[in-house]
């Protein structure tokens, strides 16, 4: 086995871009395929709410077996750059049809064309993932360094989303405009189909640089659970199902409003230039979210432990949600008032995405010394399932909703593609959305804080407690 030498900046930089690019076309398809399908070309809602659930749901269970697979991988490249390359290359083709569907569907054929499509770029976004989160150990040395590379590579992926936060739908407009796009929805299927290209070809470079640049030096043992070891470690580790519950709770409660808040700019705040607006709305609330995690959870660190941190972010949130409501209700439209719900909604949850790490952490402790058995890979890939649960079950509860409100824009004519939607929405529609896109976060909260402060018990004297007792087990 070749001994590893300290990575060199390069290697990180080319190792933190493939993040980057990953993470873009993640946030392409997981915040706007809805909108694009349902808004843009008129699907039913219903129908486009079963398929992205039971994709997602399908996705998360095909993770476990792309990991036997790429484990049992043998070239003369790795195991982990070939299925990174072959991953990446078919996602990007299958993502860029995805958001190019001719206009000319509807019915069954618009219904198909998204199923295939949606499901088979989610196996072959699963087909890239796997590996480029596995091959960590085959090229750096553990510890410090190995810690830092995973840092950095979350935090690069961090900003993949946020790019596509921000700018997806001001770009869209520009494209859509710039080619050709003469009704109001034209404008928005034409930029969606060059954008989701561009995305497309910046993944594969990106990705391109990733695999030439960092290579495997040694063959790794990939531990991939299975779907039956990570729920048999679950329902045995009392505090490990505390957690999750409360993960899948907080995560669809967020992902329900995030879901809902370009309909929320679009149709009710409304205006000529709504997307400016929603733009913005996107920047300021997604630098409260990195600022909080980088800034806000180690300063209130020094003060309370991470359950009190906790209980303060889901206070925000709820704070966040009544204000936004309140906002709405009474006829506000200034759109900086509502920057203020927004920071405080996304400050929370960028400190739970730190503190939740932190209780799943310590739930691996508290099932060694329980059941006798470390399962620190399988819990920690439980964090990537029931995210994708957690979007799964958003969609599908938006999608009801919208059915029902009936939000879609409908096309207009070539002298009236500038115009300001809302005023075609009846105020019951816009009430509506703004009960879904709090009323329910808020309940979704309340039972996760009720849950969680029942089942959880592992207080900071309760983890060091264990950590003692691990020890002196170790030790004997």
């Amino acid at each position: 086995m070749e001994t590893k030498r300290n990575l060199t900046g390069g290697e990180k930089a080319a190792y933190g871009l493939g993040a980057v690019g990953k993470d873009m076309v993640y946030m392409l398809s997981a915040s706007y395929i809805q909108y694009y399908f349902y808004d843009l070309l008129g699907m039913s809602s219903i129908a486009l709410g079963i398929i992205l659930m039971a994709a997602r749901v399908f996705d998360a269970f095909n993770d476990p077996l792309m990991g036997i697979i790429v484990a049992k991988t043998k070239t003369r490249w790795g195991k982990f750059r070939p299925w990174l390359m072959i991953g990446t290359l078919t996602n990007a083709v299958i993502l860029g049809f995805m958001f190019s569907c001719p206009p000319s569907l509807s019915g069954s054929g618009l219904i198909a064309y998204c199923a295939v499509f949606y499901i088979l770029w989610g196996v072959t976004y699963t087909m890239m993932d796997i590996p480029y989160w596995s091959m960590i150990p085959a090229f750096t040395k553990g510890g410090k360094e190995r810690e830092g590379l995973t840092t950095l590579a979350r935090s690069c992926a961090g900003v993949g989303s946020a790019l596509v936060s921000i700018f997806t739908i001001i770009i869209v407009h520009a494209l859509g405009e710039a080619f050709g796009g003469t009704t109001n929805n034209g404008i928005e299927i034409v930029g969606f189909k060059y954008f989701a290209w561009i995305v497309a070809i910046l993944f594969v470079v990106f990705t391109t640089i990733t695999c030439i640049f960092v290579k495997e030096k040694s063959t790794v043992n990939l531990e991939t659970p299975t779907v039956g070891e990570m729920f048999r470690a679950l329902i045995q580790n009392d505090q490990a199902m505390a957690v999750v519950v409360t993960i899948v709770c907080i995560n669809t409660a967020l992902y329900v409003t995030s879901n809902l808040v370009i309909y929320f700019f679009k149709y009710d705040l409304g205006g000529i230039s709504w997307f400016k607006d929603y733009t913005l709305f996107n920047t300021v609330a997604g630098a409260a979210q990195i600022l909080a995690m980088m800034i806000l959870y180690p300063l209130l660190r020094k003060f309370f432990n991470s359950i009190k941190i906790f209980y303060i972010s889901i206070g925000f949130s709820i704070i966040g949600y009544i204000v936004l409501l309140l906002l709405a209700t009474v006829g506000v439209t200034a759109v900086p008032v509502f920057l203020v719900p927004g920071i405080l909604i996304m400050a929370a949850a960028g400190m739970n995405n730190v503190i939740i790490t932190v209780f799943l952490a310590n739930t691996v402790d508290y099932g060694e010394l329980k059941n006798g058995r470390r399962d620190e890979s399988v819990i920690f890939s439980m964090q990537t399932f029931v995210v994708k649960l957690a979007t799964g079950i958003a969609i599908f509860i938006t999608s009801i909703a919208l059915q029902f409100l009936n939000l879609k824009s409908g096309d207009t004519t070539e002298a009236e593609k500038l115009i300001d939607l809302s005023k075609d929405v009846a105020a019951s529609s816009k009430m509506g959305l703004r009960m879904v896109m709090t009323v329910l976060p808020i309940l979704g909260l309340i039972f996760a804080f009720c849950w969680f402060k029942k089942r959880y018990i592992l207080t900071d004297a309760k983890v060091d407690e264990i950590s003692n007792e691990l020890e002196k087990k170790h030790q004997a």
